[in-house]
């Protein structure tokens, strides 16, 4: 059907999985919009985390509904029995907290009933009987309170031990169910991901999708049960896995060694039943087809920007990144958005700032100095360097403004360590600095920097390499016209672009839909 033909039929109705608010997640909210632009009755399902009611609103043609995902089988089952890795434990929950509390209580009760013993001042034989009897119950309650701190501190030590991925028991329990149960693994390793299918699978079945498209590997399981449910109704319903990242490749819980074997083999176990997968670069669609033996190679749809604006987005004025910042136009300006944690190397950023006297930098992040403790530290340690009036914190701008936004900037920097996914994809905060037209300053991981080097649209420096950075700072500040110059190639922006994207997801779900 036509994208233009509102009055016929829509091809079909596609139903969107995320495990995630969906305000955040510019991939998933392009995607929803444009395939509804595109003919597609679109219902785009979340999570809301903060409340047990429903939300609902709209982007473009395609329907939002946040769903309230309890939580009941996200605690594991060791939480609820004793181990016999320490059997004087208490159980976990509030009981530890408890005791300890109520043996301080008794024996505060029996110090307050000696003071007032004193008080009372009664006759020797009375008093002498009610000093043993209270003596008595002081040393009980004592007795008892330090049996229950030792109780505790037991428990303490359990958890230690369960959460840590070096201890032998840890890595032998998470070893076992490998063996014993494969892909199946993540029922005993991490049960919590039954609260998704819960939540998520009871509306997906009243919704009769013609499609699913499960969006990264959480959301993977819960499509491929409901895609089973349809066919086994007698419906062709078909599922589409949006790979986001490389699930092996995702950096392990610190306070779960349990978490990352389990997703893997969750994710191992249901994506062998999407008859499509698509994901965000050709070096992630090679890793996917070999780990998981996919009988074809997933198709390729970049998180490239689009940089259109709504038909029904308010008519919102695009904010002035250096206004903002407090800075003139001949101020140089260094830029980066996203998100904030140590493993991006924005502190490298602040770092360097000392020796690039009248730089700013300005970070484009969520909710900054809001309840953001990744946020503040970088704050903190501009302030212990002494450039706190050059660094500035800013908030994100709707999806469709951040290139525009972006553009008065002298450059962009993605300053990643090493990490399995930083290595493979060409990640939104790229495409949005080339659609800015900024030089691009990016760290040595294998995929962006091998497109830098073949565009020349930047410089690529030794990840955490202070010495390194300053050089490729150095340069593109110097010669910017030089690395712009990149960006006319002709029809490389138009690539990198949402509605050549879209057409790619497009001719995925036609294709899967044709009889």
């Amino acid at each position: 059907m036509n994208a233009h033909d509102g009055a016929q039929t829509p091809p079909g109705r596609v139903v969107m999985l995320v495990d995630n608010g969906v305000q955040g997640d510019s991939r998933v909210q392009k995607s929803a919009e444009s395939m509804a632009a595109l003919g597609w009755e679109v219902v785009l399902l979340g999570i809301r985390q903060s409340n047990s009611v429903e939300l609902e609103w709209r982007i473009g043609g395609a329907s939002v509904r946040l769903l309230p995902v309890a939580r009941p089988m996200g605690v594991h089952p060791s939480q609820f029995r004793r181990s016999w890795r320490r059997p004087l434990a208490y159980p976990t929950g509030r009981t530890a907290a408890h005791q300890v509390a109520a043996a301080r209580a008794r024996r505060a009760e029996w110090s307050h009933r000696r003071a007032m013993l004193k008080a009372t001042g009664r006759s020797a034989p009375v008093d002498l009987l009610g000093r043993v009897v209270v003596r008595l119950g002081r040393d009980v309650a004592r007795a008892t309170e330090l049996w229950a701190r030792f109780r505790a501190r037991e428990l303490t030590r359990l958890r230690a031990a369960q959460n840590d991925p070096d201890n032998a028991l840890t890595r032998a329990y998470i070893r076992f169910w490998q063996t014993v149960s494969g892909r199946r693994s993540w029922r005993r390793l991490d049960p919590g991901l039954w609260d998704y299918e819960l939540a998520f699978g009871p509306v997906i079945d009243r919704l009769k999708p013609d499609i699913i498209h499960a969006n990264d590997f959480r959301m993977a399981g819960v499509g491929a049960r409901a895609t089973l449910r349809a066919r086994l109704a007698g419906r062709r319903t078909r599922m589409v896995w949006d790979a986001h990242e490389f699930v092996a490749g995702v950096q392990p819980r610190a306070d779960n060694p349990r978490w990352l074997p389990a997703q893997v083999a969750y994710t191992d176990e249901h994506v062998r039943l999407a008859d499509a997968v698509v994901t965000v670069s050709p070096t992630l669609a090679q890793m996917l087809k070999h780990t998981h033996d996919l009988p074809t190679l997933p198709e390729v749809v970049l998180n490239a920007p689009d940089t259109g604006r709504p038909a029904d987005s308010a008519d919102e004025p695009l904010p002035d990144i250096r206004a903002m910042c407090g800075i003139d136009d001949e101020t140089p300006l260094l830029v980066y958005c996203g998100g904030v944690n140590a493993r991006r190397g924005l502190d490298t950023m602040i770092e360097a700032l000392p020796a690039l006297p009248g730089v700013h930098v300005g970070f484009i992040t969520v909710r900054p100095g809001v309840n953001n403790a990744a946020s503040d530290a970088l704050v903190d340690l501009a302030a212990e360097r002494g450039v706190a009036d050059r660094v500035h914190l800013l908030p994100y701008v709707p999806h469709w403004q951040v290139s525009a936004f972006l553009a008065p900037a002298d450059a962009g920097v993605i300053p990643l360590h090493h990490q399995p996914n930083h290595e493979i994809a060409l990640i939104t905060k790229f495409f949005e600095f080339s659609h800015a037209r900024l030089p691009i300053v990016v760290s040595d991981v294998r995929t962006m920097a091998e497109t830098v080097a073949e565009t020349g649209q930047g410089e690529v420096f030794e990840a955490q390499n202070q010495v390194d950075y300053l050089r490729a700072v150095r340069a593109v500040l110097d010669d910017p016209k030089k690395y712009r110059a990149a960006y006319d190639t002709p029809g490389l922006l138009d690539s990198w672009s949402w509605p050549a994207q879209a057409a790619n997801l497009d001719r995925v779900y036609r294709k899967l839909l044709d009889p």
